[in-house]
């Protein structure tokens, strides 16, 4: 049944400048214009659910029609989209008050008119008075009719404008109680007069309403005699988060999962849990199996997979906002009861709400991985292949959190099985040896180049297990984890490495080898020159002729070589060489007689020890010119 008139039209401008207002909504506010559908749906879920508060006192305004709803509708041929609700409608003066004035929102005077339970219940979100207004973005004009549920059929009224500075009032007939708006679209429009198109939007946005959203179910060419048009729900209409956990399988999470995350692998562990108080929200958190497609593209900058929901509608992907980089691998939903958004409800607002539950997200995020680690390490060591390097991230990032992350992470060692990552900071402090107090690792290009450096040798010779690190993120992590339950952590690579408090294999004429050395450190040290900043005796080498060292504090050179690929100004600086003095390279340069001979192998020395580091030589043509002529004598 159709309004029909019943009075003059009467034309009212618009207050507060809307003129101004309106080509700033229509123009600018909306960065997907998709979005007034959401709007939309989002009224009249508000407007259906204040019928249904006030007919807790008054059942007899849904009299005769208690099946709440939205319906959708479109006519290509008129080129209009209609969105129509059986909810509480609106009067004339409250047309004039909510839908006249920019910025003017009847739900949230609703809100605020509730109190205690009745507030918690409530599905309404139109916390502003411009979503409206967003249907102008892709409609030329627009006519809404509106009948309130309390009012006579002849109290309805049509509001119809095209968006400028005015708007046309009339007093019509309607039968039904309710909403419809009806969007006059633009030429260039077309998209939202197909079905496909708008069940998906609905699907994206709105479906998890608490109403049924319904649709003329599509023809196809099998049926296209039939007379009836079928109409059928096109959402959810609940929203698994906010069932209680007792009524939910494991497979309900399983399902829902790869429905929210567009996911094929089965998540490794979920956390579902709802917090009440001055924020009050529900969080549903999934940690893959597989790294998301989309998180190597996206990266760090533009995150995505935390989907955030204002009383059940859609909002935006906000892993941005309520969660840090390093957990960017999670998969989920948030759902407040409220939060900060700008006008547009686009962009989440940053204050201490937004905050707080970051805090308790990230938390709980850090709970779920250690009940992983602790009661399923086979799944845990799924995940630390998956996303250990991202989770790195987080001791550099998250000073209030490095502790716990600390213990999460997982490293190759000298004791460990081949190149396998399951070597936890605990189990390595649970068999250091008497007297030692720091833990030992080294950081390199690759688990081979940091497995076969020289710099561990004297520690492997004293039976001291070292943690291997060969991935680009350990050397920058590293540095700022300098201490772990206690225990200081070093690595073997930098400085001076006092190895007194592990006992020697040899300890016996210790200083009189340290003398017997000094002529030949220093004969190398003059024959290279500018080439070294400093040539010493090792205490780290056993077994090969040399190694480069850097200061305890300066960036590692695998470091280095990586930033300056990456464009970074890193100047240049001559390397330390430490040489093993017993061994015959270096006996060699000791006893030759022959100067430029013995510079060839001193040259030979500092080149095999960059080598070994990973670095690439100046001059790789005369290395190998050297290295002949050395073997041909």
């Amino acid at each position: 049944m159709t309004a029909t008139d019943t009075s003059a039209t009467e034309t009212r401008r618009f207050e507060a400048e809307v003129e101004q207002v309106l080509k700033l909504v229509t123009h600018s506010l909306y960065s997907h214009k998709e979005i007034f559908l959401r709007e939309l749906v989002s009224n009249a879920s508000d407007a259906l659910d204040k019928l249904r508060f006030e007919a807790i006192a008054k059942p007899e305004l849904t009299a005769g029609d208690t099946d709440l709803h939205v319906e959708i509708s479109f006519d290509k041929t008129a080129r209009t989209l209609t969105l129509r609700d059986n909810g509480i409608g609106m009067s004339r003066d409250e047309v004039i008050e909510n839908i006249g004035t920019i910025a003017r929102s009847g739900t949230r005077r609703f809100l605020d008119a509730l109190t205690g339970d009745a507030r918690k219940d409530t599905q309404l979100i139109g916390q502003f008075g411009v979503g409206f207004y967003s249907t102008f973005v892709v409609a030329d004009s627009v006519t809404l009719v509106t009948r309130r549920a309390d009012l006579p059929a002849e109290a309805a009224v049509r509001w119809t404008s095209a968006g400028t500075s005015d708007y046309a009032l009339d007093t019509v007939t309607e039968a039904r109680r309710g909403t419809t708006i009806t969007l006059h679209l633009k030429p260039e429009e077309d998209e939202f007069l197909d079905a496909w198109k708008l069940r998906s939007l609905v699907g994206k946005y709105s479906d998890h309403i608490a109403f049924p959203i319904r649709m003329a179910k599509e023809k196809h060419d099998d049926d296209a005699e039939t007379a009836d048009v079928e109409i059928e729900t096109i959402n959810h209409a609940s929203a698994l988060w906010a069932r209680p956990k007792s009524e939910l399988s494991d497979s309900d999470y399983t399902a829902f999962y790869k429905h929210a995350a567009h996911a094929y692998d089965e998540p490794l562990a979920w956390t579902h849990n709802r917090v009440e108080g001055n924020q009050s929200y529900t969080s549903l958190l999934y940690l893959p199996t597989q790294a998301p497609y989309d998180m190597a593209f996206s990266g760090r900058d533009e995150r995505k997979g935390l989907k955030l929901y204002i009383r059940r509608v859609f909002i935006m992907d906000a892993s941005e906002h309520l969660l840090p980089a390093y957990l960017r691998f999670v998969r989920g939903v948030i759902d407040s009861d409220d939060l900060p958004l700008n006008v547009s409800r686009e962009i989440l607002q940053e204050n201490k709400l937004v905050a707080q539950i970051r805090s308790g997200l990230t938390k709980r995020t850090l709970d779920l991985i250690e009940s992983l680690a602790t009661d399923h390490p086979e799944k845990f060591a799924t995940f630390w292949s998956n996303f250990g390097a991202v989770l790195k991230e987080g001791v550099a990032e998250d000073h209030g959190n490095r502790e716990r992350i600390a213990k999460l992470l997982r490293f190759a060692s000298t004791k460990g099985e081949a190149s396998t990552t399951t070597v936890s900071l605990d189990d390595y402090i649970a068999r250091m040896k008497d007297g030692q107090d720091t833990v030992y690792y080294i950081t390199a290009d690759t688990f081979a180049a940091a497995a076969g450096s020289p710099q561990i040798e004297a520690l492997k010779a004293r039976d001291v297990e070292v943690l291997l690190m060969g991935e680009r993120i350990d050397e920058w992590m590293m540095g700022y984890l300098h201490e772990y339950a206690g225990k200081k952590l070093r690595n073997v690579a930098k400085g001076e490495l006092d190895l007194s408090k592990l006992g020697a294999v040899d300890e016996a004429g210790e200083k009189e080898a340290d003398a017997a050395a000094k002529p030949v450190v220093e004969r190398i040290k003059t024959l290279l020159g500018a080439k070294v900043k400093d040539v010493r005796a090792s205490k780290r080498l056993t077994e090969s002729a040399s190694c480069i060292v850097v200061d305890e504090y300066d960036m590692a050179p695998h470091l280095k070589r990586m930033l300056k690929a990456a464009g970074q100004d890193i100047p240049d600086s001559a390397p330390a060489l430490e040489i093993n003095a017993q061994h015959a390279l270096v006996q060699r340069v000791a006893n030759e007689a022959d100067e430029d001979l013995a510079r060839d192998i001193a040259v030979l020395l500092l080149e095999q020890a960059q080598l070994l580091e990973g670095a690439a030589l100046d001059d790789p043509a005369a290395f190998v010119k050297r290295m002949n002529a050395l073997i041909a004598r």
